[in-house]
């Protein structure tokens, strides 16, 4: 199961309270106070780790506690701290204040790690408080309350290209027409109802990552269909490759490029800021004018466009060099933003497929 929201509540643990005592022996007369400090509670932290590809254990488990500190005890005897909790999620997962939506992380490499929850603090014991003139205090602090929040996870999967079309467009079979991922593939609209991801090997370029994200329709932004809901994972894109069906059978080419960039626009405007490449799909069967006319509308706006067949593999070669000469010039321009996004984008992708995500098994 590919999940990709989740709220989860965090608790740190208390700190325990100071000691009040006083050291009672028969050959120390007045000893004075021996009191121990509380031990500080524990906190939890949010750790990204490409061992994880969803957020399915934070849907289920939704509230995590670290341990609170011992008081302490006579004699100096400090109380123990608690145990940290370290919650592990995939990487690219955004961390945001439920209550205030304030982004807390973005966490986007192996390894990174954000305090979610502060640990409360341990209170002093009275031997603490013992001066010249106040030499048996007869009072401690108390431990302070750990901190407690409600998380709003949200995934977006790492990648370099984002497939994105109208549902049936043929996305699915161009992903595993190029790539080693091998989503479920069928002849009715739907059939991709996750996101499926891909890892592209252009020796000896290396290899760049591609996103399937789910067919949209006119009327997304407002819910119809699946909605906009994996939109999400085309915002680390940085090339959109949009497939358009040109086959007769289909809806006009034409329209159906408008209503994807509507739906696009609707979500984010900067989307359509992106470089983008037009895919001409299914060419292998009856397409009467309509490449044409894609062609023609298409490079009016000055976007490519690449005619292929997932099908039969005509075409793919050339869309594969298309994508990895955009890719290139995007990455000279920016190549110090991007690198280690793109090592762990196609790292984890690699791992989607080897899991069986990519196939349809779930997870």
């Amino acid at each position: 199961m590919f999940v990709d929201i989740a709220r989860i509540t965090v608790r740190a643990g208390d700190g325990g309270r100071g000691c009040v005592s006083f050291r009672r022996e028969k050959s120390v007369p007045r000893g004075g106070p021996n009191g121990g400090d509380g031990g500080h509670g524990g906190s939890v932290f949010l750790e990204a780790s490409r061992s994880y590809h969803t957020l399915i254990d934070q849907r289920f488990q939704q509230l995590y506690r670290a341990g609170r500190g011992e008081h302490g005890r006579g004699k100096d005897q400090h109380g123990a701290s608690g145990r940290d909790i370290v919650v592990r999620v995939p990487l690219g997962t955004v961390v945001r204040d439920a209550g205030t939506g304030e982004v807390l992380a973005d966490l986007t490499a192996e390894g990174q790690r954000v305090l979610a929850a502060k640990r409360g603090r341990g209170g002093r014991g009275n031997a603490r408080f013992a001066t010249a003139t106040h030499q048996a205090p007869r009072f401690a602090e108390p431990g302070t309350p750990g901190e407690v929040r409600t998380l709003q996870l949200e995934l977006k999967l790492i990648a370099d290209v984002g497939l994105v079309g109208m549902p049936n467009a043929g996305k699915s079979s161009l992903l595993a027409s190029f790539s080693a991922a091998r989503p479920k593939i069928a002849s009715y609209p739907f059939t991709t109802l996750t996101p499926n991801l891909g890892v592209v090997n252009v020796p000896p370029l290396g290899g760049f990552v591609v996103a399937d994200i789910p067919g949209l329709i006119e009327g997304a932004a407002q819910g119809a269909g699946l909605g906009i809901r994996f939109l999400r994972h085309v915002e680390r894109t940085r090339l959109l490759v949009q497939v358009v069906d040109v086959s007769a059978e289909a809806e006009d080419p034409l329209a159906a490029l408008a209503t994807v960039e509507k739906e696009l626009a609707a979500y984010d405007p900067a989307l359509l800021g992106r470089p983008r490449i037009v895919v001409a799909n299914k060419i292998d069967l009856p397409h009467a004018d309509g490449l044409g006319r894609l062609m023609a509308r298409s490079e009016a706006m000055g976007v490519a466009v690449v005619p292929v067949s997932a099908l039969t593999g005509a075409g793919v070669p050339s869309l594969v060099e298309a994508m990895v000469r955009t890719l290139r010039v995007l990455s000279e321009e920016k190549p110090s933003a991007i690198s280690d996004q793109r090592s762990a984008g196609r790292e984890q992708a690699q791992d989607f497929v080897r899991s069986g995500h990519s196939d349809g098994r779930g997870a």
